[in-house]
């Protein structure tokens, strides 16, 4: 089913008529004058009669309403009505044109021309009227007429841009009549095709809400029965098993048997009230929900189109991602996936979408595009453009999928410590347990070194100060540094797991706390030897002070030494380097952790 619209207007006017009002229930109106002559489609002149006068209740001011005729071929024809308290009759303009506030306009304007009874005035105005093309939208017309030139003007609307408020009735009179929740109430509604029955006493604001709330649901159009406002003789339409919107006059509705209707929604305009046995509102997505409930309490969107874009807004989050089902092949026509539609919307929104897509309000929507797609005519509307702001606004697919694998990603990487905690923890303690353990033997082993250094340069130096003429009178040199035998560094790092500059770092710190058998060596070779101040093996500021303190002491026979050359920390090189070389080899690490290593830094902070 396509759209409800025609496509192929030529006229602005089909057709002018004024109807007779009855003058009593048992008889119906009648059309006592019609414009052109040649219109000659009886059957849809006495429709309109009938819903020229919908009920019987007189009216006290000037009121325009309109109703819709549908045809066989599920087209809509619209007639606008202009009735005035105490007139006989009621004026009323067909057209294929949904332009309510523009014939409501023309409807005046006729009115005048009957009040001055300028019968040739009326006749050329409507001739003028019937032989226009249809203009552009948002276009002046000029509509000169009579013979004193008179000219009419009248804009033309914009059919490319949403209803507003205050420029458009139907829209101003729904959301001054029903309150934002009762108006997210029907549209849900509407979203699930529901029987659903407006009621009011009066007939302009009965239909300007019916038109209203199938205005909101722009881009789609109510595919259904249709009915703004309800003649008497069509009470049995209530009781059609299929979806409607329809409005009731209150007269009429009081006749109604309530009991035979079923489950239907009801909304009483007049007093704001509505009664429905669903909770369509609860099933759509709860943040589309509270976007609208938002939006429309917001004062700043009383005003302009901001009521009609809250619900629009609404239904690019539903169905603003069909482009993405769109398929095209070489040499074929567009197609569309609903498949692939459902894929691309947030996993809040699928239940409802995969519902909707069942809808013929969706599917005349998709219909309706795909033929404006493969005739080539394109389209650029307010959908459109509203679809691609929030496209770029949000990109709700990626942001979407990036949830759902940080939500999948944290199940698995919680098992996942589980399950490596016990490897990971046992790993870092073994090598901390082979580390701490080499340190300390070779620590041990180099402070025995140290001692035995220690006693032999004692030894030589009591014998030096008990007078020992054969060794003051031999060559003098410095006794040789110990030797440790002495293996290939490079060799040894390569073997062991921990490395010998490594451990060395960490002596250094142990050894410098524990520095006092060191102190005591370098205490005694001082006490004996002269060191020149060129030696290398101390600095500069400790060989002054030794040579000061010689000459103050004032001995003689002080011996003139070669200067030392102690490299201590190559020799402990070479003792961490064998003994390292002599451990036995670390056992194995479980490699099966390995996958812990690449996971982000964050979660090595949630580990340890």
């Amino acid at each position: 089913m396509g759209s409800r619209l025609r496509n192929d207007v030529k006229h602005l006017i089909e057709c002018f008529c004024e109807i007779v009002s009855p003058e009593t229930s048992n008889k119906q109106p009648w059309v006592v004058q019609k414009f052109p002559e040649s219109f000659k489609d009886d059957e849809m002149l006495k429709q309109v009669a009938l819903f020229a006068f919908p009920c019987e209740v007189p009216c006290n001011t000037v009121q325009h309403f309109s109703f819709v005729l549908t045809s066989l071929d599920s087209k809509w024809t619209f007639g606008f009505c202009r009735q005035a308290p105490g007139a006989q009759t009621a004026l009323v303009i067909i057209s294929y044109l949904p332009w309510h506030e523009f014939f409501f306009k023309i409807l005046n304007q006729i009115a005048e021309l009957m009040q001055e009874q300028a019968v040739q005035d009326i006749n050329s105005f409507l001739e003028a009227l019937y032989q226009r093309d249809v203009p552009a939208p948002s276009t002046t017309l000029h509509i000169p007429f009579g013979r004193a030139h008179r000219v009419y003007t009248c804009k033309c609307p914009n059919t490319y841009t949403l209803p507003s408020i205050p420029e458009n009735r139907n829209l101003t009179e729904y959301f001054n009549a029903v309150d934002a929740h009762n108006m997210m109430v029907i549209f849900a509604s509407m979203l699930h095709e529901r029987r659903i029955v407006m009621v009011s006493s009066r007939i302009s604001r009965l239909s300007a809400c019916i038109q209203a709330a199938n205005a909101v649901i722009y881009p789609m159009i109510w595919q259904h029965i249709y009915i703004p406002v309800l003649p008497p003789h069509l009470m049995d339409y209530l009781l059609a098993p299929m979806p409607y919107l329809s409005g009731v006059p209150t007269s009429t509705w009081e006749r109604v048997r309530k009991s035979e209707l079923g489950e239907l929604v009801v909304l009483d305009v007049d007093t704001n009230h509505i009664e429905t046995p669903f909770d369509d509102l609860d099933r759509l997505p709860p943040d589309i929900v509270s976007g609208m409930r938002r939006r429309l309490k917001t004062p700043g969107n009383m005003m302009g189109d901001g009521v009609a874009r809250v619900f629009l807004r609404a239904l690019v989050q539903l169905i603003g991602g069909y482009r993405d089902a769109l398929r095209f092949r070489q040499g074929e026509q567009i197609t569309f996936c609903q498949d692939a539609l459902v894929q691309s919307r947030p996993l809040a929104l699928r239940p409802f979408l995969e519902s909707m897509l069942q809808l013929q309000i969706f599917q005349q929507f998709i219909e309706e595009r795909l033929e404006m797609l493969n005739s080539g005519q394109g389209f650029s509307d307010e959908f459109e453009l509203e679809a691609c702001l929030y496209s770029d606004k949000s990109s709700s697919r990626l942001k979407q999928q990036y949830k759902e694998w940080l939500t999948t990603m944290k199940k698995e990487s919680g098992a996942l410590f589980k399950k490596a905690n016990p490897a990971m923890r046992n790993a870092v303690k073994t090598v901390g347990r082979l580390a701490k353990e080499k340190s300390r033997t070779a620590y041990r082993e180099v402070r025995s070194k140290f001692k035995d250094m220690q006693i032999h340069r004692e030894l030589e130096g009591a014998a030096f100060s008990t007078g020992n003429t054969k060794l003051r009178d031999k060559p003098r040199s410095a006794p040789s540094s110990p030797k440790f035998g002495v293996s290939d560094v490079s060799t040894n790092q390569r073997r062991t797991a921990v490395s010998p500059a490594t451990l060395s770092h960490q002596l250094n710190s142990n050894f410098l706390d524990r520095n006092h058998s060191l102190r005591r060596c370098e205490t005694s070779v001082s006490q004996h030897y002269h060191v020149s101040g060129s030696s290398p093996g101390f600095p500069t500021g400790t060989n002054g002070a030794s040579s000061s303190s010689s000459e103050e002491s004032g001995t003689e026979d002080e011996l003139q030494m070669t200067p030392l050359n102690l490299n201590l920390m190559d020799d402990m090189k070479d003792i961490l380097a064998r003994t390292a070389s002599t451990e036995s080899t670390p056992p194995a690490i479980d490699r099966s952790v390995k996958i812990f290593l690449y996971l982000p830094v964050s979660l090595f902070a949630w580990f340890f």
